[in-house]
């Protein structure tokens, strides 16, 4: 019991840290952009990363070793939209990380280094779209909580 606790809070914090790193990356691409803004950037990303590979881990851990028995999770078609929205926010993060790095290359390379602005323009377009989408695996994971039963 005590470790369901553990891993529920975990889970809860990860969600919020991984939320919080994707709404500052989504915000600092709108405003002014210079060296230090996109260093922080790519720190965030980091940040964004780790969070999730750790939510993914414990969230796996709360199906296998939480209180709820496994088949609760594993026949529930809400538990399974919830993982895939999860792979597919973390599929679409792949193209920001991958510039966030080239970016701060590029700024080792040239102090002056700013990207281009339709190259920003798609990051803004595709880092609002992971965070509707992360929203949509707020409502799935209400759902799965009532299995479907709202």
């Amino acid at each position: 019991m005590l470790t369901d606790l553990f891993l529920a809070i975990a889970h809860h914090l990860l969600v919020f840290a991984l939320t919080a790193m994707l709404v500052a990356e989504a915000v600092l691409l709108r405003g002014q952009l210079d060296a230090s803004v996109l260093r922080r950037l790519a720190g965030l990303d980091a940040g964004y990363g780790v969070s999730a590979m750790l939510l993914l881990a414990v969230g796996l851990c709360r199906v296998f070793f939480g209180v709820m028995d496994k088949d609760f999770y594993l026949h529930n078609p809400w538990f399974h939209a919830k993982l895939g929205v999860f792979v597919l926010v973390g599929l679409m993060s792949i193209l920001p990380t991958m510039r966030f790095l080239r970016w701060r290359k590029a700024l080792r390379a040239d102090p002056a280094f700013l990207p281009a602005p339709a190259e920003l323009g798609r990051l803004r377009t595709i880092l609002r779209l992971e965070l509707v989408l992360l929203a949509a695996i707020f409502a799935l994971a209400a759902a799965m909580a009532r299995h479907g039963g709202f």
